[in-house]
């Protein structure tokens, strides 16, 4: 008998999370579970009580998943199909629910045998082993893992097939031997694309109120400013996080959010999950630092986008009225941040302003992505032949906001705070530069990008941003 007769005479087990997948199903079944019904996450508790296989059969009798749309370990899969084709027996082994396992099974053809958790027993470790044993005998076995829970059934395989390890799988095959199979490693560009860092230029808002106060050169309000700045940052990140976990499904029938981290698989679910913990800690540690406000502020910013991700994203128009009212609440927290008193005229040019961006945003994904007459847009509420109607909303919003501006010009407020008002009578045209073209490129099909970071990095835009904060430093300008 050759080889690869001799081979083929063993079966081959292979684990799914972290090993076949580059995700772990229990994770995303519990953010499938959490974005049906947030109350769900109080009987997770009551759940886990009675062991992890009853949380496992709780939550997969509540979802579905789309075996098509989840993210294989490609080079580990081409080597199953290629094993399949020269007659051996492979077999799914894992402490995933039964319901996702057969529907992964049935979706990829290739296994003869699966082996899963059900509601009693919770199919890892000691108990896969034992399981696997129980069929073909001690090292009657290859087996393909990944972590410290496979570590015993590589002690009782064949041949141990080390898949993308963890730290304890790592030392493992380091001790012992076995193929390895190298997964991606997490670098610097990954984690920042998690962190979503372009993003961060949203959080220059909060340097408005310092800047239309004319308090340019105040170190005090300067150094309050950029610790907002901070605590903002990292928690709008931790924020993104938890989109990306609520919309993973969304994620990756989307032409570019499937290449997201963890949309991909490129970073696991945990890693995420600590990262969310140290940014929220940097946030609430930076608002120590400020006034009590500001912190009511972030705390608001905080639940205001977690209703975002888990329901107001999917609501007609509400989502856009939520889009605009973030980004005037940080213009709030800035306010907050210095002690700035915040007026009614910047609230009213906010609220247009920001909201004809935000119907920007849709207009954009109607554009480029149009569902099928009749349906929805995934994960929002329009439709395709709501696209005129976006378009005439968000340019009359971006008229008014120019005329908010244009009626403060002649304010006494204005006169009060300007030595040389006539200096900033320009900022409404500029005004309507910015929207105006940026309306124009979306209609052409040039805008690819939120809107607001699309300001920060567009150098047309920039010049007249800076033009326009030239005009008011000269109209504050001490006589």
């Amino acid at each position: 008998m050759d080889a690869r007769s001799d081979r083929n005479a063993v079966p081959l087990a292979v684990d799914l999370d972290g090993t076949l997948l580059a995700t772990d199903l229990l994770w995303e079944g519990l953010f499938i579970l959490l974005k049906k019904n947030p109350l769900y996450l109080f009987l997770v508790p009551i759940w886990l009580a009675s062991g992890p296989a009853r949380l496992k059969q709780e939550i997969a009798s509540r979802v579905d998943i789309d075996p098509a749309s989840l993210p294989y370990r490609e080079p580990l899969l081409s080597r199953l199909h290629a094993e399949r084709s020269d007659g051996r027996k492979l077999v799914l082994a894992t402490g995933t629910p039964r319901k996702f396992a057969e529907a992964i099974a049935a979706h990829l053809g290739i296994f003869d045998k699966v082996i899963a958790t059900d509601g009693v027993d919770n199919l890892t470790s000691a108990r896969k082993r034992a399981a696997l044993v129980a069929i073909y005998g001690d090292g009657g076995f290859d087996y393909a893992g990944n972590s410290r829970h496979d570590l015993e059934v590589f002690d009782a395989a064949r041949l141990a097939i080390v898949v993308a390890p963890d730290r304890a799988a790592t030392r493992w095959q380091a001790r012992n031997g076995g193929e390895l199979v190298r997964g991606p490693e997490r670098s610097l560009k990954t984690v920042l694309k998690m962190l979503r860092v372009h993003q961060w230029a949203k959080n220059g808002l909060i340097a408005v109120p310092m800047m239309l106060s004319a308090e340019y050169f105040n170190p005090i309000m300067l150094w309050q400013t950029a610790i907002a700045f901070i605590a903002f940052s990292a928690v709008a990140s931790a924020i993104y996080i938890v989109n990306d976990f609520f919309d993973l499904a969304l994620d990756r029938r989307h032409s570019t959010k499937r290449k997201r981290p963890f949309a991909a698989g490129t970073l696991s679910i945990p890693f995420g999950l600590a990262s969310i913990a140290v940014l929220v800690t940097i946030g609430v540690v930076a608002a120590l630092f400020l006034p009590v406000a500001f912190a009511f502020v972030l705390v608001g910013y905080m639940i205001i986008t977690l209703a975002y991700s888990l329901s107001l994203k999917r609501m007609l128009l509400i989502d856009v009225l939520t889009l605009a009212g973030l980004y005037t609440v940080r213009v709030l927290a800035g306010a907050a941040a210095t002690g700035v008193e915040v007026s009614f005229w910047l609230l009213a040019f906010s609220i247009f302003f920001f909201l004809s961006l935000a119907l920007v945003k849709r207009f954009v994904e109607l554009r480029t992505a149009p569902p099928p007459p009749g349906e929805r847009i995934a994960g929002r509420g329009y439709r395709a032949e709501d696209h005129d109607i976006i378009a005439q909303a968000g340019l009359a919003s971006a008229f008014s906001s120019a005329l908010v501006l244009a009626l403060y010009m002649d304010s006494v407020e204005m006169r009060e705070l300007y030595p040389h008002p006539w200096m900033i009578w320009p900022l409404p045209p500029i005004v309507l530069y910015l929207t105006m073209r940026i309306w124009i490129l979306a209609r052409r099909g040039e805008m690819h990008d939120d809107p607001v970071v699309f300001i920060m990095g567009d150098w047309r835009s920039q010049v007249v941003v800076l033009i326009g904060a030239a005009l008011l430093v000269a109209g504050a300008w001490p006589n």
